[in-house]
C-alpha cells in the first residue's frame, strides 16, 4: 500500500510499536477510532502537533456526546504539549468537492493513491458483510455487489 509501517492493534502493544515506528513522536492523528487506541497515540504525539477527529467507532452504539469526553490524563496532554483536536466534516468543505475528486482521481491514476476494497456478491449477505465490517473482517471498504450489469 505504500505505508513505512501499521499496527495491528489487535495482536500488536499499539504503545510499544508507536515507539518503535514514530521513536520522535506523532505529527498528526486522523482520529475515527477513540476510545482507547486514541489515547495511546495522544499520549505519544509531538508537541503542537494535530489530532483530526473523524468519527469515533469505539463509542458507536453508546448513548454519549461527540465528540466523547476524554480521560483526564489525555485531555492533561493535549494542554501540556498544545495539541489541537478538531473535528472533521466533509460537508464544511462542499465547494471544493469537485476539485477533490480530480485530484483524488488523478493520483489514483498515477497510482500514488491506493485503494482496498472487501467485497461481498449478493444483497442477501449484506448483513453478514455488515456484522463483518463492525468486527473488523474487512480491508478497506466493506462493499456489497447487488448486479454485475
Amino acid at each position: 500500500m505504500g505505508f513505512d509501517a501499521a499496527v495491528n492493534y489487535k495482536k500488536d502493544n499499539v504503545a510499544e510499536k508507536l515507539l518503535e515506528y514514530c521513536p520522535d513522536g506523532v505529527d498528526s492523528y486522523f482520529d475515527n477510532v477513540g476510545g482507547q487506541i486514541s489515547d495511546v497515540v495522544i499520549n505519544q504525539m509531538k508537541k503542537n502537533s494535530h489530532v483530526i477527529l473523524c468519527g469515533q467507532i469505539s463509542t458507536y452504539n453508546k448513548d454519549m456526546c461527540y465528540p466523547p469526553t476524554l480521560p483526564a490524563q489525555t485531555e492533561a496532554i493535549l494542554k501540556e504539549k498544545n495539541i489541537t483536536r478538531e473535528r472533521f466534516m466533509v460537508l464544511n468543505y462542499s465547494d471544493k468537492h469537485a476539485m477533490g475528486m480530480v485530484q483524488l482521481s488523478q493520483w489514483l491514476k498515477e497510482g500514488k493513491l491506493k485503494v482496498r476494497e472487501t467485497m461481498v456478491k449478493g444483497l442477501e449477505n449484506i448483513g453478514a458483510a455488515f456484522e463483518s465490517m463492525m468486527k473488523g473482517g474487512n480491508i478497506g471498504k466493506q462493499l456489497v455487489v447487488v448486479s454485475e450489469g
